[in-house]
């Protein structure tokens, strides 16, 4: 049985040192619940690296399968990743560098991971090609999107959180049925 034990441990340790794609700070993930195509994002990460740029890591989640299917394609035809390869995908990462003023953003990687967090297939853009190229955008291009969302969270400003609506009182329905009268009990012994 003890043999067991340590078996056990030194396979869960195994395991959790092999899926880094799992190892971010609980602290900073952010839920942000389905997009309109009914896909799951994450904020995993953010902040400004090493050279004080802004950035925001973002995972989703393939919550709808159609898109799932479509991505899936999409992996076999234009890179060439076997049915068996591509079909094991399960959520992709992206990974947003922000301009100072907060302005524009530029996807600086996606990757694709099936569930136990192994890398299917990654494209990193860091300008050294032009099919990698940083393109950056207007953010007000994306408002509402993942980018838009993560962006207040790299440039260290206060998150915007939606303001519960006060319910509003419905009239108070007229009752149609006549109040019960009080019934008197007479007392025992009188």
């Amino acid at each position: 049985m003890k043999k067991f034990a340590v078996c056990a441990l030194i396979i869960g340790l195994v395991a959790v040192m092999a899926v880094p794609s799992f190892a971010w700070d609980a602290a900073k993930q952010k839920a942000l619940g389905q997009d309109k195509n009914k896909m799951t994002w994450y904020i995993l990460d953010y902040g400004k690296d090493a050279n004080g740029i802004p950035f925001a890591v973002s995972r989703k989640y393939y919550t709808n399968q159609t898109i799932k299917n479509e991505t899936i394609e999409l992996l076999m035809s234009k890179f060439g990743l076997s049915p068996e390869k591509a079909g094991s995908l399960y959520f992709t990462e992206y990974g947003y560098e922000y301009t100072p003023d907060g302005k524009q953003f530029a996807m600086t990687y996606q990757r694709h991971y099936d569930m136990l967090g192994n890398e299917i297939y990654g494209t990193v853009f860091d300008d050294s090609s032009e099919t990698t190229k940083k393109n950056f955008i207007q953010l007000s291009a994306v408002a509402g999107q993942t980018p838009a969302k993560a962006a207040p969270y790299a440039l260290g400003k206060p998150v915007a959180t939606p303001k519960a609506t006060p319910a509003k009182k419905a009239p108070a329905k007229k009752s149609s049925t006549v109040p019960a009268k009080r019934v008197v009990r007479a007392k025992k012994g009188s």
